[in-house]
């Protein structure tokens, strides 16, 4: 498997452990509205890379 495939799905994963993560009651919830759209970003980002990987994997270049 291509190793960029791989990369892209890690990074989709990171988004959303990002969206995840527990911040409240701890010194870092003053930024998590910042980590959330971090987390989103990435997530829509690399799911429409991958997407058009695949569109371009299907139509042949």
């Amino acid at each position: 498997m291509d190793r960029f495939i791989l990369l892209m799905l890690a990074c989709i994963l990171a988004g959303f452990a990002l969206l995840k993560v527990p911040l409240a009651g701890t010194f870092l919830a003053g930024i998590e509205p910042i980590t959330n759209i971090i987390g989103i970003l990435a997530i829509v980002i690399f799911s429409l890379i991958l997407i058009f990987k695949g569109l371009v994997a299907l139509v042949g270049k």
